[in-house]
């Protein structure tokens, strides 16, 4: 096929060699203001154009494709972390019976009293457990001297958890000189122990000089008077034990309002009775109670006593 095209290729050639020679005289009758160029040898050359452009188009294009190579990575799959759980603290576990000693109401630790001389312990205790204290809980001996003290003796009340309550027992200091310490605890319904709270006094014959002067003890005991529409009311006797001579001041309190202070003067250790009348009828809010407060020489509270209230009220 390539033989066949160049010896067209050549007689072309020849043929248009010999077509240049001058044609038509000095000017060319042949070409006119049409726009198309009839000239022979022009015409050839177009022709010889047109048969190289197919012969191209006939040609095979070795052309490459040239396709770049894809990479084609792993695709790279995340694992998740183990979830960092945290792992909570172990809680303290709360007690259902938990006790806190407060404070001596009365009889600080070491008060020095006269042999055979009665007294009058109370504490101060905190409700510090998740359960609620009942009359069914009691105060329990545990070890020491008992001093005439109670063995066993039932709260007078309902204490909350957070709640306070003061109790009261009595005693006796015993007949020989020397230190001495009843220690109690408290038992709950189902007889279980727990806390603890003691007294602790100090006997000496001498003691009435060896320790400043002191408050050891209040009793309290309940009669009956009758003015005009008052019938039967109450009237409040409070025993006041000191250890040596000196002036007390103290002021009653009923149902947590004061009243005036008094005095009282001891010549030597020993006990003396202060009363208080109470006009209060049948209809006021109870539970109704009554205290002496010792402003000097203790600032204690002693104790309170219920209070029964006139039957008869104007």
């Amino acid at each position: 096929m390539i033989k066949k095209i160049s010896f067209i290729i050549l007689s072309t050639t020849l043929f248009l060699s010999s077509c240049n020679l001058p044609f038509g005289g000095q000017g060319d009758s042949n070409t006119g203001n049409t726009g198309v160029d009839t000239n022979p040898s022009t015409q050839a050359a177009q022709t010889v154009e047109a048969l190289l452009t197919a012969q191209a188009l006939q040609v095979p294009q070795n052309t490459a494709t040239n396709t770049p190579a894809t990479n084609v990575l792993p695709t790279n799959t995340l694992i998740p972390l183990p979830t960092n759980t945290s792992i909570p603290l172990a809680t303290p576990t709360q007690n259902c019976d938990a006790m806190k000693f407060i404070t001596d109401v009365t009889i600080s630790d070491g008060t020095i009293m006269t042999p055979g001389q009665a007294f009058t312990k109370t504490w101060r205790l905190q409700n510090t457990g998740t359960c609620s204290w009942t009359p069914s809980y009691v105060i329990v001996f545990n070890n020491g001297n008992v001093m005439g003290g109670p063995s066993t003796q039932a709260l007078a009340g309902n204490v909350n958890p957070g709640g306070t309550i003061d109790i009261s027992a009595n005693f006796i200091a015993p007949a020989t000189n020397g230190d001495y310490t009843a220690n109690y605890k408290i038992r709950n319904a189902a007889g279980v122990l727990f806390g603890q709270f003691y007294v602790q006094i100090k006997v000496g014959s001498s003691s009435g000089s060896d320790g400043p002067f002191a408050v050891t003890g209040v009793t309290y005991s309940q009669s009956t008077f009758t003015e005009g529409s008052y019938v039967n009311c109450p009237k409040i006797t409070a025993d006041i034990t000191v250890n040596k001579a000196g002036s007390v001041t103290y002021h009653w309190i009923q149902s947590g309002f004061g009243n005036s202070e008094e005095t009282i003067s001891f010549s030597e250790a020993g006990t003396k009775s202060v009363s208080n009348k109470w006009y209060v009828g049948p209809l006021a809010p109870g539970p109704l109670w009554t205290s002496v407060y010792i402003d000097e020489p203790n600032h204690q509270d002693f104790s309170h006593f219920t209070v029964t209230p006139c039957t008869g009220y104007p």
